[in-house]
């Protein structure tokens, strides 16, 4: 019965788009291709697998102790794999270095190889999923406040070596999934208070970047990321928005674009249109700001709809990859991965539904009351039915319906670890 009625909905909505100029069938095309990264540390609270793993430290924090986390690479797998059951399409993966298969040995951060990974990889193409990747400069000994930027020559190289390593990890991974891995740096760098060395440590982090940037790697993507401040480093952060648009415009490197890591004042959204003009690509990591980066779900909030519809407007979409970031340890984890995952991908299907070209010929025009009147009646379009159809053609549940699977899943498995 639901089926048909979904049907029906999605035949009505199919109509009323086509009226104003949007093939709904071209659009779930496009929707299906694409294609999310999902980010491991949403099922363990960003602890991963290292047999010496300390507490979270370098601007990292999860909050909330609900149970069910998972605790080895079998049950995040597990989790991983349940979350992708209940979310339409084909989505990637995004680990953190610290997430490998180390399989009980100590391995520091700057010795290790693929090999830790060969797992994974062969997860990966069992399950039909790209792996992303990130290098790993929080919760350990040498983290301290600086790592790139380090004057220690030796900390420094630490971690130079350590981001070598895993361009040479991601590389491998794309070589093996026939698909170009990206990789993400983000360094949680800064000062807790007061600072006259701020040259001194962007030039290091400069020099670290071009040394570890310095060898090609056909089969990996790298992106950097700035941040407004980190947690226990807010008074200044080395590698600032400033910082890392200007070299990845002067070195053509991938920028990321983490949505929490802006000012509260300041719009993601508006930074497409302006940085897609420099550089070659865009990485998003999509997550929901509470005052500060505090990583909440994200949900279909007014930034992170305006975000996708920037880029549909931009014409970017091969030019934008789509990385999920937050870990909220406050409810079910699963429950997290599907809601979030979710709300991105209604997002990014109201702006492929928006009929653009129509709005912006009346914008060229002049026409300003005519823009505002078709943007204000997008918002009433039947979209959600379109997305019924498109969880419907995936297999997946319709609507709420997965929230009974999740529980069920609660009851079953996460509540008796």
């Amino acid at each position: 019965m639901k089926e048909e009625l979904v049907r029906k909905a999605y035949e009505v909505a199919k109509a009323r788009y086509a009226e104003i100029g949007i093939d709904t069938e071209k659009v779930l095309t496009q929707l299906q291709d694409f294609h999310l990264s999902m980010h491991c540390w949403q099922a363990d609270d960003v602890k991963g697998f290292e047999v010496q793993a300390g507490a979270l430290s370098g601007g990292i924090q999860s909050t909330g102790n609900y149970p069910g986390a998972a605790r080895n690479i079998d049950e995040l797998r597990a989790d991983i794999l349940k979350a992708k059951t209940l979310i339409p399409g084909t989505h990637r993966l995004n680990l953190h270095e610290i997430y490998a298969d180390f399989q009980g040995k100590v391995v520091d951060r700057n010795e290790v190889t693929v090999e830790y990974f060969q797992s994974w990889i062969d997860w990966a193409k069992e399950n039909d999923t790209k792996l992303d990747f990130n290098s790993t400069s929080f919760s350990h000994p040498k983290s301290g406040n600086l790592s790139l930027a380090n004057p220690d020559e030796g900390i420094r190289r630490f971690w130079i070596d350590h981001t070598k390593a895993c361009r040479e990890i991601a590389n491998a991974i794309g070589e093996a999934q026939d698909d170009a891995c990206i990789m993400n740096i983000w360094v949680h760098d800064g000062c807790k208070d007061v600072s006259v060395n701020h040259y001194l440590y962007r030039n290091l982090l400069k020099q670290s970047l071009d040394e570890i940037l310095a060898k090609k790697q056909p089969m990996m993507k790298d992106c950097i990321e700035g941040k407004v401040f980190g947690i226990g480093l807010e008074s200044f952060t080395v590698g600032s928005h400033d910082f890392y648009t200007a070299y990845a415009a002067k070195n053509n490197v991938m920028l990321t674009i983490d949505t929490g890591h802006y000012h509260p004042t300041e719009s993601p959204a508006d930074k497409v249109s302006a940085v897609l003009q420099f550089v070659p690509e865009l990485m998003l990591h999509v997550s929901r700001p509470v005052r500060w980066d505090s990583d909440h779900v994200t949900i279909m909030d007014d930034a992170t709809q305006e975000l996708f519809f920037e880029i549909v407007r931009a014409g970017a979409l091969d030019r934008v990859h789509y990385g999920l970031d937050y870990f909220d340890g406050s409810i079910n984890r699963i429950g997290a991965y599907v809601t979030g995952s979710r709300a991105a991908q209604k997002c990014m299907l109201r702006a492929m539904l928006e009929p653009k070209d129509m709005i912006a010929k009346h914008e060229i025009a002049g026409n300003g009351f005519e823009v505002l009147a078709l943007i204000e009646e997008q918002k009433a379009m039947p979209w959600q039915a379109v997305y019924d159809e498109f969880c419907l053609r995936n297999n997946v549940p319709v609507g709420s319906d997965f929230i009974k699977e999740i529980e069920d899943y609660e009851k079953t498995v996460t509540m008796k670890r």
